[in-house]
């Protein structure tokens, strides 16, 4: 039947979703994703926050910043320090419009601390006072955009993945720029576990 035809099996999924993911992240600017690397490198503490699955994949990239040697945290959790002036606060948000991040974006730059966005949106609110903005071209059903392509993939699944996979690339471009290798950042890694 045509049905049957159509459905697909999860290694035909995969493939179109990596299809998907390397159509949007080659399209990723490497001027914006160098100033983000500098930004980071060159902040006292690095406080990380984002709601739902992007929360997921910026608290992946402070542990990795962490293992790096990195004075880094997630914002909201409860060995979180305050942000001062020298200090980063790295957005991540499809949308950079969420209620709870635009507030606290808005409250780091009102203390002096610079402000980096990862979005689908740079004309968003957060990216509007933002000192550096990345731009993912995802496509997402939250606001109604071209984006260039549809995504096979629910909701935000694309953008969330996106970010995930660029933040590992910041982490890839912050160890060349400081000679830093798998094995130093493996001495930090969890032991207790």
């Amino acid at each position: 039947t045509p049905e049957e035809e159509m459905r697909m099996n999860t290694t035909e999924y995969s493939k179109e979703v990596l299809a998907e993911l390397n159509r949007t992240l080659t399209n990723v600017s490497a001027e914006e994703g160098e100033k983000l690397a500098q930004l980071v490198l060159n902040a006292g503490k690095i406080l990380v926050a984002g709601a739902g699955r992007s929360g997921f994949a910026v608290k992946a990239f402070a542990m990795r910043l962490m293992h790096m040697g990195f004075d880094a945290y997630v914002v909201n959790e409860t060995v979180t320090p305050n942000i001062e002036p020298g200090d980063v606060l790295v957005v991540g948000s499809g949308s950079g419009e969420t209620g709870s991040l635009v507030v606290m974006a808005q409250k780091a730059k009102k203390i002096g601390a610079d402000l980096a966005l990862v979005t689908i949106f740079p004309d968003s609110s957060i990216g509007k006072i933002a000192d550096a903005v990345v731009r993912i071209p995802a496509p997402t059903p939250k606001v109604a955009t071209d984006t260039g392509f549809k995504s096979i993939q629910p909701m935000g699944s694309l953008f969330e993945q996106s970010l995930l996979l660029f933040l590992d690339s910041v982490i890839l471009r912050l160890m060349e720029l400081q000679g830093n290798d798998s094995d130093t950042m493996f001495t930090r890694h969890a032991n207790l576990e």
